[in-house]
């Protein structure tokens, strides 16, 4: 099994950035894929970003792309989602996820997930 908990979160202004942090225990980090997701209050979860097992590989929701970056540590066993200019509509409780995959390409919203974690919640807001 892989534990996941992320960090980072909180209260931020429009035009200011946060960094989330998700950091796994357990089996070998590098065996997994992993995803960011996102839900804000009443509405569906959605996927925000992908990365495969080597970090090679990263995926983006379209209308995310060129505000947030994704990137791992594999030694530190850390996900980490980079959000810049920051938007009330960024607001939300985001959270990670993991799949076992070896693949080279990162996975996306529709690919199945095995872990996931609690979430951290970031709100923008003047």
């Amino acid at each position: 099994q892989v534990q996941l908990v992320e960090s980072g979160g909180g209260l931020v202004q429009p035009g200011e950035s946060l960094r989330l942090s998700c950091a796994a225990s357990g089996r070998t980090f590098s065996n997994y894929a992993l995803g960011w997701f996102r839900q804000a209050p009443g509405k569906e979860r959605e996927f925000v970003a992908g990365i495969n097992w080597s970090g090679r590989s990263k995926n983006y929701a379209d209308s995310l792309k060129g505000r947030f970056t994704m990137s791992r540590d594999n030694l530190k066993k850390t996900l980490y989602l980079q959000m810049n200019s920051l938007k009330s509509e960024d607001t939300a409780d985001y959270y990670c996820a993991a799949r076992l995959s070896d693949s080279a390409y990162a996975p996306g919203p529709s690919d199945k997930y095995d872990y996931w974690g609690q979430g951290t919640q970031v709100t923008v807001s003047p």
